[in-house]
C-alpha cells in the first residue's frame, strides 16, 4: 500500500524503511505530539516471535 500518512509520521516511516503503513492522527495534530505517539508506536510493536510465544504457539501455527 505504501506510505499514507501525514508529514511527520511519513518523515519517520520513511527514515526506518517501514514500507506499508496507513495512519491517522486523532487528538493533536501538532507536529511534536504526533512525533511523540508515532515513537511511542513504534515501541510497542511485537513481532511474530512474542506474539506466538505469548500464545504458546510456533511461528508455524500462529500462520497456519
Amino acid at each position: 500500500t505504501g506510505i499514507k500518512a501525514g508529514g511527520a509520521v511519513r518523515a519517520i516511516m520513511d527514515a526506518v524503511g517501514a514500507s506499508d503503513v496507513i495512519s491517522k492522527s486523532l487528538g493533536s495534530s501538532a507536529s511534536v505530539n504526533v512525533v511523540r505517539a508515532t515513537f511511542n508506536a513504534i515501541q510497542n510493536l511485537m513481532d511474530a516471535k512474542a506474539v506466538a510465544a505469548g500464545r504458546g504457539k510456533t511461528l508455524d501455527e500462529l500462520w497456519g
